[in-house]
């Protein structure tokens, strides 16, 4: 009988502050984001550390008596790794290298380092790669000393596994080449985009883990892969889409997040070339997270970086069968009604009402609830840009029906 695979967990802690800019309940919304970033990454979460700043230390990002707080829990708990919520500088990651026995990574590294497991394709690899060694290169002087103790593991992938002879000017020629390489390939998937003629083309975008490549893989009837953790899907598909009689290519692409590293926004350039030349955007939204409505923001200020925030969007609020809005007690006079205990009924009544009723849909893409309105709905988008493009069509494509077959 073959023996079950054991998993190797890291343990490890989190560290966060709370600032002007940054409540203690925001940092707790962070954490919690950064805690399941961890889970993804192969570690298991044993503590939090925070602490009340103007602003973080510029030597060690904590005050003194934290990081004495942090260095005592470390070897009395046999902790592997401190992972820090916002990203650290040289300095400061030196600094705390240095006098943590342990290692020590930022979010921006631990997002890296998941990218770096979940790259399939040569392509995905080399976008990863590049934006690992473009974080690694101001990181280079005192770095490697601890390297070596802490070898391999979270952060470690990618370039984190390459021997201590690294230094600024092999990472400055690996940059180089990866950058050349990624723009051969970037010019053949402008010519890949170029030669899908004159389908409409549709974008799925939105935070990562909210369900997108479960819609498309029930839209498109594909196999894209799914998984419950984040960044499950870096390689962009796309798939020809039909619904009743109207064509339109359909791409997922890699989920979005609050303090995504520009180095990987830089990287997945051509990814994200999806998104900006496409007709129309499909905004999928976990309307279970309870910080939704920051995802919503996030995904809408990165789309204004990439200057596609003017597209015609579907809001797609996904997961209703897992929405559950928190119990509320009108006897207990401490505690205001507010939006966690909106149902979604009431949740439409809000903000969501100025959207408008042909923009947005409620559904759940595992149970398929709602799924003839949101295939109505997309079929009218589309056939909306369509026909702006080629007003001849117009008699090939009508107004949708719920009795015909697709």
């Amino acid at each position: 009988m073959l023996e079950k695979e054991t998993i190797s967990y890291e343990n490890a802690v989190l560290v966060g502050v709370i600032t002007q800019n940054q409540t203690e309940e925001k940092l707790t919304e962070y954490l919690d984001e950064l805690e399941f970033l961890a889970q993804t990454a192969g570690a298991e979460v044993h503590n939090r550390f925070t602490q009340k700043m103007e602003q973080p230390n510029p030597k060690t990002f904590v005050g003194t008596g934290k990081l004495e707080e942090i260095d005592t829990y470390i070897q009395e708990n046999n902790i592997d790794t401190v992972i820090f919520d916002d990203e650290l500088s040289p300095a400061q990651q030196r600094n705390l290298s240095r006098l943590l026995d342990c290692k020590v990574l930022d979010r921006t590294n631990l997002i890296l380092d998941i990218f770096a497991q979940r790259a399939q394709t040569s392509y995905a690899r080399t976008q990863v790669e590049l934006a690992q060694f473009e974080y690694l290169l101001p990181r280079l002087t005192g770095m490697w000393t601890h390297l070596e103790r802490q070898r391999g593991g979270i952060g470690m992938r990618g370039p984190g596994e390459r021997e201590i002879e690294t230094d600024r000017r092999i990472v400055r020629d690996r940059i180089a080449l990866l950058k050349d390489k990624l723009r051969n390939i970037d010019r053949q998937m402008a010519i890949q985009r170029s030669n899908r003629g004159a389908l409409v083309r549709v974008a799925l975008v939105g935070y990562t883990n909210v369900g997108k490549s479960t819609l498309m893989n029930a839209l498109g009837k594909s196999e894209v892969f799914v998984e419950n953790k984040l960044f499950a899907t870096l390689d962009t598909t796309v798939r020809k889409v039909v619904i009743k009689n109207l064509p339109f290519l359909l791409t997922d692409t890699v989920g979005f997040i609050r303090k995504l590293p520009t180095q990987l926004i830089e990287s997945f350039k051509s990814t994200l070339d999806e998104v900006r030349e496409s007709d129309l955007l499909l905004h999928v939204i976990d309307i279970s997270h309870p910080d939704f409505e920051d995802h919503i923001e996030s995904v809408q200020q990165i789309l204004k970086d990439i200057k596609s925030d003017d597209k015609p969007t579907l809001m797609i609020f996904n997961k209703i069968d897992a929405y559950e809005p928190t119990p509320f007690d009108k006897e207990d006079l401490t505690i205001e009604r507010s939006s966690e205990h909106y149902s979604i009924e009431e949740w439409k009544k809000t903000w969501m009402n100025k959207l408008g009723d042909e923009r947005t849909i409620f559904i759940s893409a595992t149970e398929k609830d709602n799924f003839e309105e949101l295939k109505q709905k997309v079929y009218e988008a589309v056939r909306e840009v369509h026909i702006t493009r080629f007003p001849y069509n117009d008699f090939l494509y009508p107004e949708y029906t719920e009795n015909d077959n697709d």
